[in-house]
């Protein structure tokens, strides 16, 4: 095959394993066989309409078929693919469209948000209509030259901290980070997969779905998590492999029928986005499963640093070390590597790193030294070269000239029983320049008291690093992969007082 990008994988999956199940989706079953001639005939039908190599083309949609199919087509065609967040609103979706230029859009539901953004070709890629577009176009084979480093999809940074950009991951980043996934999660043949994490999220599609298609196992795709009906999920499919943000975890293990559910197909547990809090790694220990949890970022397709089983308890808290092909330091501000224990930004080089923003050559620029991306986010590094993340540099609060890392705060907040998330943020001080605030959403049943939530941090904090104030509420705002946006937090509640 001419094509060496992720457009061939269907095809190289048929020819190997073609009666095998590729995915279930509501009910319905679609073989390595199926999911190859869908693929191609889709990409014969958005040739006929004028896609060509390069050109961009989105998707708008929850879990579903369609969002495979329409990735592999484009790369079938040397087309660039542009996934697009379900949640944002019709303006956000119109801005990443524009910034694309994306010319064709796919969409499952979500007709009035397609519907204004006025994509030239847009198609509704489910239901009768699809399916008569699939059966009219052709089957035959085709093999446009695409090469490994050519740009494979543009995803969007969640924008926690401003206006997305757009990643641009070539077939090769994905192909790589789907490689370290094989080595590092021991993922086998028979691996049934639940995706009930988005897939326009890059950890739902990177780090579970493109694995477990490589190896020739089964994706359940699943259109948005819903924790009572995970476990009948669990069990009727005897599903050996899940990811979920630490948020989708804490939600199943709450539900009524947690202690009695059957968990026994479950082999791997794969968790990220944010921190994992110490209380739900033992609650999950306690049913007999460890998280292997991970560090990661668009830019990096997103696999950088893994934490297995085997040191899940010991180096609890630690994000792990380097994926086998990915090389990652702790650096000081001169970029040299700083010693054990010490502060530094986390920077990440590897055949799965981005080589860029798409049309933002300033910002791409900025975001390499030397060939390394430079993440902005703070670590430290311990004597057996385990990486703990602490906070992200542009969180960090300085008050009275001492530096403060929210996450701290956070975990020590998370340890007690009557807190379900919190958030910290910084607040003018006329005194300290700006002291640490606690947002905090009640463990479910409780009513703590501010006064007492803050006291439970004496003795375990420093006294600068407690909160001068702490104020309730009933959620936290997330992004689609379970992100705090700590921008929308500060505008609700950084004003002084």
């Amino acid at each position: 095959m001419r094509n060496e990008g992720l457009g061939s994988w269907p095809a190289r999956r048929a020819r190997k394993t073609p009666h095998r199940t590729a995915l279930i989706h509501n009910g319905t079953t679609y073989t390595y066989a199926d999911l190859h001639a869908r693929t191609t005939r889709l990409a014969h039908a958005l040739r006929a309409r004028g896609v060509r190599r390069g050109d961009r083309v989105a998707h708008l949609g929850p879990n579903h078929p369609s969002y495979l199919e329409t990735l592999f087509a484009a790369g079938t065609l040397g087309a660039v693919f542009v996934p697009l967040n379900t949640r944002l609103s019709t303006p956000e979706l119109a801005y990443q469209i524009r910034d694309s230029g994306a010319t064709t859009l796919l969409h499952t539901g979500h007709t009035e948000a397609a519907t204004a953004l006025s994509v030239p070709l847009t198609i509704e890629a489910e239901g009768p209509s699809y399916d008569e577009l699939l059966a009219s176009a052709p089957s035959d084979p085709i093999d446009e030259a695409v090469a490994a480093d050519d740009v494979c999809l543009i995803m969007y940074t969640s924008g926690t901290t401003g206006r997305p950009k757009g990643a641009m991951l070539t077939h090769a980043n994905l192909t790589w980070n789907a490689v370290n996934v094989l080595v590092d999660h021991d993922l086998i043949a028979d691996e049934v997969a639940l995706v009930s994490a988005p897939l326009f999220h890059t950890a739902g599609l990177n780090m579970l779905t493109l694995p477990v298609f490589l190896k020739g196992g089964t994706c359940v795709l699943v259109e948005s998590f819903d924790p009572a009906a995970t476990f009948d999920l669990l069990q009727r499919h005897r599903v050996t492999f899940m990811f979920g943000v630490p948020t989708m975890f804490d939600l199943l293990a709450r539900q009524p029928a947690w202690e009695t559910a059957d968990l026994s197909s479950l082999r791997i547990l794969t968790c990220g986005g944010a921190p994992v809090p110490p209380p739900l790694i033992s609650t999950y220990q306690e049913r007999g499963l460890t998280f292997l949890q991970g560090y990661g970022m668009t830019e990096a397709a997103p696999g950088t640093l893994f934490l297995d089983a085997e040191h899940a308890v010991s180096k609890a808290g630690s994000a792990g070390v380097p994926h086998f092909f990915s090389d990652v330091q702790v650096v000081g501000p001169d970029l040299a590597p700083v010693g054990v224990g010490e502060t530094g930004e986390v920077v990440v080089r590897g055949p799965h790193v981005m080589p860029g923003y798409w049309g933002l050559p300033a910002e791409t620029e900025a975001a390499f030294t030397d060939g390394w991306f430079r993440t902005g986010d703070a670590a430290r590094v311990d004597p057996d070269g385990y990486v703990t993340i602490v906070d992200r540099f542009k969180d960090m609060i300085i008050s009275g000239g001492e530096n403060i890392y929210p996450a701290e705060i956070e975990a020590a907040l998370l340890a007690h029983p009557d807190v379900a998330e919190c958030a910290v943020i910084g607040v003018p001080d006329a005194k300290w320049g700006e002291v640490p605030r606690a947002v905090v959403v009640p463990a479910p049943g409780s009513t703590p008291d501010a006064s007492a939530l803050l006291s439970s941090l004496t003795g375990q904090l420093a006294k600068y690093k407690i909160p001068k104030s702490l104020t309730f509420t009933d959620e936290l705002p997330r992004t689609a992969s379970g992100k705090l946006i700590k921008s929308r937090l500060r505008d609700t509640y950084a004003q002084n007082g």
